[in-house]
């Protein structure tokens, strides 16, 4: 190795992608050790890294050149050591001045201090935190105000994250592309209007609200006022997801659904108050659509909604069908807790968008109203090659059988549906039609059933779920 050059070396090293590979290889010999500290990029540390402060600052030290670094410190207990504080993220301010992309989680002891330290990462483009409960607003913004690249930032269960002037120095900026704020109590969807011109650079926006606290910030006039006044500029949107948001005519973040040109990815989960004319209105300004979810509230459901406009039907369906003609994945799902012999989308409903779009992914969780009519629909489903049926009861062996017809169907999954036995699989055994059939939790399919289906099986069963 020591008469072969430099750059082929430098190739080998790049392509040994495993940690304790790259490990193993330094400990070869001295050349290699130093190429391998000079061209490591990234570090994963966390539990192990004890005393935390002192080997953060050792491995800082032999890397010179990192740009990604992950601390983590999931299932920590008081007896693994202290954790990294404050004092360790002044160690990756003075080592690392190539740091891009930073990732804190369940990092219990560092405070906005430590936050502080890291302002003078003028590099520094995504910054990710989980679980960081000591951290507020204040040191959020005095690490935005210090790195004016950041494009990146998503914030996981800080729950004394309260005050967003951060947010309001961001839309100045206007350079964050990637926002994520989940479970952060504090932070509401009023609160977003404050990006202000920064919507316009704005990529991909995740925003779930906790369940328990979904109604904890009220709307006040001068926020309804803000949202339905101020233009929201939205046509670089490529992705957006809202989980337990509150959609309500004018405010909040309702006011973007419609205007994102460009989106490609749609996530609704248990969002409140979606009504068909917010997904008209999505399917209509967004044809580059390629993928949505829509995980429907149980309130959606019930008989006693029938006539409500807060019920999805069939007319976004519609929508869908006839203005998205590049949507590839269709995930549509009912909470538990809806009357199992009702669904919003009746079956020609969901028929009418599969045959009119080149769907290739496929899911349903407890939607009673696919049956075996609908699996026969599929046998004309020329893009299908995902499916995954989720407690649809509806679905017999009679339905399942014609599985080995879907023309491009490859992989088969199946969770908790009571009307399927080994009997529905038997035409797959040793048909060499499926990749990969994955069968959870079905009472009456057996581990013997399922040998032969696929390629690639697995089977699980816990039949706890029923009891």
């Amino acid at each position: 190795m020591d008469y072969l050059p430099e750059q082929l070396v430098w190739e080998i090293l790049s392509r040994i992608k495993k940690t304790t590979d790259r490990n193993s290889v330094s400990l070869t010999c001295k050349h290699l050790n130093g190429l391998d500290n000079e061209q490591r990029q990234s570090l994963r540390v966390g539990c192990g890294l004890d005393p935390a402060n002192e080997a953060l600052t050792s491995l800082c030290s032999r890397f010179l050149n990192l740009t990604k670094v992950e601390i983590t410190y999931a299932g920590w207990m008081s007896k693994l050591g202290k954790q990294l504080d404050d004092q360790g993220l002044l160690v990756l301010s003075n080592y690392c001045p190539s740091l891009v992309d930073l990732s804190l989680s369940y990092c219990t002891f560092i405070t906005d201090v430590g936050l502080g330290y890291l302002s003078s990462c003028s590099k520094l483009k995504a910054l990710k935190l989980n679980f960081t409960p000591r951290i507020t607003g204040c040191g959020i913004l005095s690490l935005v105000v210090g790195c004016k690249n950041l494009t990146v930032l998503h914030l996981i269960r800080c729950l004394n994250v309260s005050s967003v002037e951060w947010l309001e120095y961001l839309g100045r900026l206007e350079t964050l592309e990637d926002l994520s704020i989940k479970n952060c109590r504090a932070i509401g969807e009023g609160d977003m209007i404050k990006l202000g011109a920064s919507w316009r650079k704005l990529k991909r926006l995740q925003f779930e609200v906790d369940a328990n606290y979904r109604y904890m910030k009220v709307y006040d006039r001068l926020a309804v006022d803000r949202w339905q006044k101020q233009w929201v500029p939205c046509e670089n949107m490529v992705e957006l997801s809202l989980i337990n948001c509150i959609i309500s005519p004018g405010r909040g973040l309702a006011c973007v659904m419609g205007k994102c040109k460009k989106l490609e990815k749609i996530h609704l989960d248990m969002c409140v108050g979606v009504r068909d004319c917010d997904i008209i209105g999505l399917a209509q300004n967004s044809s580059n659509l390629r993928s949505i979810y829509l995980r429907v509230p149980s309130d959606f459901s019930l008989p006693l909604l029938m006539n409500n406009p807060l019920r999805l039907t069939d007319e976004c369906l519609n929508a869908l069908s006839s203005n998205c003609s590049m949507l590839e994945s269709v995930r549509i799902s009912y909470s538990d807790g809806e009357f199992p012999s009702f669904s919003s989308f009746t079956l020609h409903g969901i028929i009418t968008l599969i045959q009119k779009c080149p769907v290739r992914e496929l899911a349903f969780d407890q939607v009673y109203s696919f049956n075996d009519t609908g699996m026969e629909a599929l046998c004309f489903a020329q893009h299908l090659e995902t499916l995954e049926l989720v407690r649809c009861q509806e679905i017999s062996d009679e339905g399942l059988q014609l599985a080995v017809q879907f023309p491009r169907l490859s992989v088969l999954r199946l969770i908790k549906c009571l009307g399927v036995s080994d009997e529905g699989l038997r035409p797959l055994v040793g048909s060499f039609k499926l990749e990969t059939l994955a069968v959870e939790d079905c009472p009456q399919v057996s581990e013997r059933g399922v040998f032969g289906a696929a390629r690639s099986v697995s089977f699980r069963q816990d039949l706890s779920w029923m009891y």
